[in-house]
């Protein structure tokens, strides 16, 4: 059974979407639709994941979309209102494995330009010993390596962990590495898994 918890970020511990951001600046949501899957992609996004400054990427897209320069420049100065708050039932169960002293640890695909920012929104963030964020490694999961990685420096083994994610690509390599794993899907399955891999009681 698991001893350890390893924590994703996004859409586990906070809920981040660009929609949130993007359905107030386009009046209507084809537009919305358009932008966010032409114009600021997940594919563009993820340079920021890999250390490459909001400043950088946005200079490399500016230039085959002026007209939208406004929007695109919004993705770093209103980052923040892509977030709709912290996931109760997450902090919730934090604060619980901290009580029952389970270590617990992040690892995330995130740029470090913001990471202050998004944590400071997680009330339960002082649980964490340590984190690993992809922007200062230079690695994304699912990539195994990156993996590795955190178990190196945490001093993890896989078949100890549990890892909780919200993508089901990550979860499936660090299934195949040995990890117990909890797909994030509905905070909702949080507790149950939790108290299946033993690390918590009831309620």
């Amino acid at each position: 059974m698991p001893k350890v918890v390893l924590w994703d970020i996004g859409n586990v511990m906070v809920r981040w979407n660009p929609r949130t951001l993007y359905d107030k600046i386009f009046p209507e949501p084809v537009q919305c639709d358009r932008f966010l899957s032409s114009v600021c992609t997940m594919d563009w996004h993820i340079a920021h994941d890999l250390g490459v400054t909001f400043a950088e990427n946005r200079a490399r897209l500016l230039p085959r979309f002026l007209e939208f320069e406004a929007e695109i420049t919004a993705w770093e100065t209103r980052w923040m209102d892509m977030f709709s708050g912290h996931i109760e039932e997450t902090c919730q169960a934090m604060d619980d494995l901290h009580a029952a002293g389970v270590p617990q640890y992040v690892l995330s695909n995130m740029s470090g330009e913001v990471l202050d920012q998004i944590t400071a929104i997680i009330p339960s963030w002082n649980r964490v010993a340590e984190r690993m964020i992809s922007a200062e490694v230079g690695k994304l999961k699912p990539d195994p390596e990156i993996f590795h990685l955190a178990c190196d420096q945490f001093d993890l083994r896989p078949a100890d962990t549990l890892f909780i994610d919200d993508s089901a690509a990550n979860i499936a390599s660090a299934a195949a590495l040995g990890f117990h794993t909890h797909h994030f899907v509905d905070p909702a399955g949080l507790r149950p898994c939790l108290l299946d891999k033993g690390l918590l009681g009831p309620l």
